[in-house]
């Protein structure tokens, strides 16, 4: 098993791939040698213009956590980071300033910009990005690909009582960062995934794996947006590879996030087991082969074993790169018994 493919958000999807890389080079992970290669496909869905800047949250966030650049307490962003630039905005009035750009983070933004208006796609600047983070001394074998070249965003409709209709389309990062998801959200709407094409390299990282993964990353902005590409779920569906997921629901909860929200808008119970059915079993219409829940959600396994998925509770909490290692391990044993 040399070729592993991860369907990543941010933090979530990042902490796992860095889990896994810690297992693949501590030789822990079964039927996997030190040199496996992992490719991950990040989600775009969430990236937006902001300040004259394209930002792209969970590419950067990705490329961050695995180049040792993140900050370990926020979970996004750069180590060390300073503010300079965020209050110097807020002096002269600027809105959205609630967006904060790091003085440092800011550098990446610029070369991003600098990159795309050159005539560069995104694709070929975030590889020129991960020159920097995801360098064999610091970021082991590991390849990261946008989902698409095009340009998507995801909208959220919420509440609104000031308007004629009830409601109102915000920006994803405006539902996420400045209302805090604490504004009821009635539906999603992803604008241009319709007409948007899988980025070189995606459609082949899928049908070429070894062992594709559905990371615990949010499964209706994050892992739904990459799905809902035209010619991803087909490839996912048509891979030799098996397909494994693991819950981002514990106990009922999201970890961190916004996923029992974003859940409840598109209809689906915010536990493991209902999650797991949304996604489905591959010979039933569905995207995957397994799926592991936490322990404390072993009661879902029998209706997840009787639509048809491999089924198994372990610990899913990624305390540190052991533990998600661990979890890593795990989901190969339940694809590959």
């Amino acid at each position: 098993m040399r070729q592993i493919t991860v369907l990543s958000g941010g933090m979530g999807g990042a902490r796992f791939v860095r889990g896994l890389r810690h297992g693949i080079l501590s030789g822990t992970l079964p039927g996997v040698p030190r040199n496996a290669e992992v490719t991950v496909v990040a989600n775009t869905a969430d990236d937006w213009w902001v300040h004259g800047l394209k930002v792209c949250p969970d590419l950067d966030t990705v490329m961050y956590t695995l180049g040792d650049g993140i900050d370990p307490g926020r979970g996004w962003g750069r180590r060390d980071e300073t503010w300079h630039l965020n209050e110097e905005l807020a002096a002269y009035g600027v809105d959205r300033t609630w967006f904060g750009l790091g003085d440092r983070d800011l550098a990446t933004h610029l070369v991003r910009t600098e990159m795309l208006e050159a005539g560069f796609p995104l694709s070929q600047v975030t590889e020129a990005l991960c020159r920097r983070w995801l360098s064999p001394g610091s970021g082991g074998s590991v390849r990261l690909l946008p989902m698409s070249d095009d340009r998507v965003e995801t909208h959220v409709v919420v509440t609104d009582p000031d308007e004629p209709s009830g409601r109102r389309v915000v920006h994803f990062q405006e539902y996420w960062v400045r209302l805090r998801a604490e504004v009821p959200a009635q539906g999603v709407v992803v604008v241009g995934q319709d007409a948007a094409t899988p980025a070189p390299g995606v459609v082949e990282a899928i049908t070429d794996a070894d062992l594709l993964v559905l990371p615990p990353s949010n499964p209706v902005v994050s892992v739904g947006t990459i799905l809902g590409l035209p010619g991803v779920r087909e490839a996912v569906v048509a891979t030799a590879a098996p397909v494994v997921g693991l819950s981002p629901i514990v106990g009922g909860h999201h970890v961190r996030g916004m996923a029992e929200q974003l859940l409840a808008a598109i209809g689906v119970e915010a536990s493991a087991e209902a999650v797991g059915r949304h996604y489905g079993a591959r010979d039933a219409g569905g995207v995957l082969d397994g799926w592991l829940v936490d322990e404390q959600d072993a009661d879902g396994l029998p209706g997840l074993r009787g639509a048809g998925l491999r089924a198994a509770a372990v610990p899913l909490m990624m305390t540190d790169d052991v533990a998600t290692a661990a979890m890593a391990a795990a989901a190969i044993e339940l694809v590959h018994p």
